[in-house]
């Protein structure tokens, strides 16, 4: 295709791609911000990681972006005892009395599943962790002697924070393959809370999730337009040099003068973001940009997308790790504070 037929393909979905934006804004009160981040993840075609306490929506959000981009949705929820076979097949005794095997929630809807949602993951043993890593990097499985793959895959996660019995933490490998990271909150604005309280409207999910039109999005096309947007949008020198020293400062953020009280910051960081976090970052900043209507990054397009993608790619040391939550968001803010913008 020609550049100019980029272009209007690119004009042609970028409304679409903001009408499903205000579809899903209509059914969900005081989550412009990750509605918006997962509007970016879906066409930098990336995986989510949900993270916030029971009850705040986050099921209800993702069943509202599977409604919108058309496709299968299935959701599988983290136990203990479940097993990485249950994610592929399902076995029980048939209405005849002998044993059946059918597709498990991974296989039932083949190529056309487009959402799978992973509830509470961190509740599944770490062999389930494995089999998720690798449907989650190639977008494929192997089962009953063949392989099969799911080009239109999302994978979304919720991780339980509150209870800490009987549940694994995700490897950092697995960690990251997700795209983004995203805290779900209740709304701290008082009238947006008294509307969830009393507004009928919002009692009824399944009702509520009715306003938004089937299949905004064409899921099919998504795949073929992702790297379109990748290739049209350009940054400049500075800007490369802008993003590199954010990478760079997630390793040494002493090197930056990135202080948080008293500690010392040499020996904070066990790890630094990977190569392959900084690049899904920029992959989410040129999507930024593109539904801003621009085919050049500006240093707000990265900044609106750093903590998202690049905060759960940075590892302290294990005695800090214990203040994780309390930590990695002043570090954060630090580095974007500190490393000057073009």
């Amino acid at each position: 295709m020609s550049s100019s037929g980029h272009d209007s393909l690119l004009a042609d979905w970028r409304p679409r791609a903001l009408a499903l934006e205000s579809s899903i804004k209509q059914c969900l009160i005081g989550m412009d911000g990750p509605i918006r981040h997962i509007t970016l993840a879906i066409f930098a075609r990336g995986h989510v990681m949900l993270e916030g306490d029971v009850g705040v929506g986050k099921t209800t959000l993702l069943r509202a972006v599977a409604r919108g981009i058309g496709g299968a949705y299935e959701r599988i929820e983290g136990t203990i005892d479940l097993m990485p076979n249950d994610l592929v097949y399902h076995t029980y005794i048939n209405e005849d009395g002998k044993p059946q095997v059918d597709p498990g929630p991974i296989l039932k809807h083949g190529p056309e599943l487009s959402v799978f949602f992973f509830n509470e993951v961190n509740r599944a043993r770490p062999q389930v962790h494995s089999l998720l890593l690798r449907v989650m990097a190639e977008r494929s499985v192997t089962a009953f002697n063949r392989e099969h793959f799911f080009p239109h895959l999302q994978v979304f996660a919720d991780r339980n924070r509150v209870e800490k019995e009987e549940t694994f933490e995700i490897p950092s490998a697995a960690r990251d393959r997700f795209l983004m990271e995203l805290h779900i909150e209740a709304p701290e604005d008082q009238a947006e809370r008294l509307e969830l309280m009393f507004n009928p409207r919002f009692h009824d999910v399944d009702k509520l999730l009715e306003s938004i039109v089937p299949g905004v999005l064409p899921y099919r096309e998504i795949a073929g337009l992702a790297p379109i947007i990748q290739e049209s949008v350009r940054a400049s020198d500075a800007l490369q040099q802008y993003a590199l020293a954010l990478w760079e400062a997630t390793r040494k953020p002493a090197a930056y003068d990135v202080a948080i009280g008293n500690l010392d910051m040499d020996q904070l960081i066990l790890a630094g973001a990977s190569a392959r976090g900084v690049s899904m970052m920029m992959r989410a900043a040129r999507v930024a940009a593109w539904l801003d209507g621009r085919d050049y990054l500006v240093p707000e397009d990265i900044r609106g997308v750093f903590r998202e993608t690049t905060a759960h790619r940075v590892f302290f040391h294990p005695v800090y790790e214990l203040r994780r939550s309390e930590l990695i968001g002043e570090l954060m803010t630090g580095i974007l504070n500190n490393v000057p913008a073009p």
